[in-house]
């Protein structure tokens, strides 16, 4: 389409490649016919979220008419000292996906690319082709992120490679090592954005979650958010750490008011909760092995996970596919996620419930098998 045909067009038209793009499609949350279906399908912290988040988000009721601290400088503060940052080198968004956006404003013209995991986070494309650049897929052998495939992907108009850490929807992940030398391989020009979402349900002593390679490079930037470990996936807050010459720029072209009074207070009294941070973490650590070993049992392939959920193969024998088995969950009241829109049409994704919740999913699925 060019610039003649939008303004011979008898309604407005928005610029080329936006109506090329696929919407996100979030977890499912209803069922039909059930009031309250146990959902599984969009990595929620199922222990919900911190009482001192409640109660301060309670406590901002009196403040609704007022605009919040564009700079969110309380929380900023708070992020500050519970990970020992520069204030200077934060910014925050309405979740980690606009400062994904934010960046790709920032940083891509038309012609320019990004590269990502093949199975990697939907927002980061949707982003790139936003701003009319291309998105380069980089093969993820067993699943994971790959230093040849990654690099052979980039080239001179490359500006941003994304890898989640630990990564959505495999679960899989990588050292800080592996980090470093993705990293060592890049020309100085393009920024490394290390999605840390899940950084905090992986605990395994060769895992870094990227600030202190932010610290000392000029050329990554590490994100965060309260949606996950915090349970704060309905108030979207989410902050993003890096050299200031990365978060000059995104200041200058973020909205002022991107997080609220109640999104902020809430955020910084669930930092301040190390208890359930903790609680949240021990829940996962103890059912994601089970799960694995349980469905590993009934035949099916898990793969090795690092996040508060774990990704399940299925045969694509017709009556016993991913979709397949998706359906016959939702039918017992209880919701998970196919990835067929991640490339992976023979997975489910299941977030770590509660026991009672994991014990029913693994009888469920025992039924779906043996059926």
């Amino acid at each position: 389409m060019t610039a003649s045909d939008r303004s011979a067009s008898p309604r407005p038209l928005p610029k080329p490649g936006i109506l090329d793009i696929a919407a996100y499609v979030g977890g499912k949350s209803k069922i039909e016919g059930i009031a309250h279906p146990v959902k599984l399908s969009s990595n929620e912290n199922v222990l919900g979220c911190s009482d001192k988040a409640k109660a301060a988000y309670r406590d901002a009721v009196d403040r609704l008419h007022v605009y919040p601290d564009g700079k969110s400088n309380a929380l900023r503060a708070a992020v500050a000292d519970r990970y020992g940052l520069e204030p200077e080198r934060l910014t925050f968004g309405d979740g980690s996906d606009e400062i994904f956006a934010l960046l790709c404003q920032v940083y891509l013209e038309p012609g320019d690319n990004i590269v990502q995991g093949e199975h990697g986070f939907a927002a980061y494309a949707i982003g790139a082709r936003a701003c009319q650049a291309q998105v380069r897929f980089a093969k993820e052998p067993n699943r994971r992120i790959d230093l040849e495939e990654t690099i052979k992907q980039v080239d001179e108009r490359t500006r941003l490679v994304f890898i989640a850490n630990p990564a959505n929807p495999t679960g899989t992940w990588l050292t800080g090592e592996e980090i470093r030398a993705i990293h060592a391989a890049l020309p100085p020009s393009v920024i490394l954005v290390l999605d840390g979402a899940y950084a905090e349900f992986c605990t395994d002593p060769r895992f870094e979650d990227g600030l202190a390679l932010a610290r000392e490079t000029q050329n990554v930037i590490v994100t965060r958010t309260f949606s996950k470990i915090h349970g704060l996936a309905a108030l979207r807050v989410g902050w993003g750490y890096a050299d200031f010459g990365i978060i000059d720029p995104i200041e200058r072209i973020r909205p002022p008011f991107n997080t609220s009074i109640p999104g902020q207070d809430a955020a910084i009294a669930a930092l301040a909760d190390r208890e359930f941070e903790a609680a949240s973490v021990a829940l996962v650590e103890q059912w994601r092995p089970w799960l694995a070993q349980q469905l590993g049992g009934l035949g099916l392939t898990v793969t090795p996970s690092a996040a508060n959920f774990v990704l399940v193969d299925f045969p694509t024998t017709p009556g016993r596919t991913a979709l397949d088995a998706e359906a016959f969950l939702a039918s017992k009241g209880y919701l998970v996620r196919a990835v067929a829109n991640y490339g992976l049409p023979e997975s489910i994704r299941i977030t770590i419930g509660r026991e009672e919740h994991n014990r029913a999913v693994v009888d469920l699925l025992a039924q779906f098998v043996a059926q």
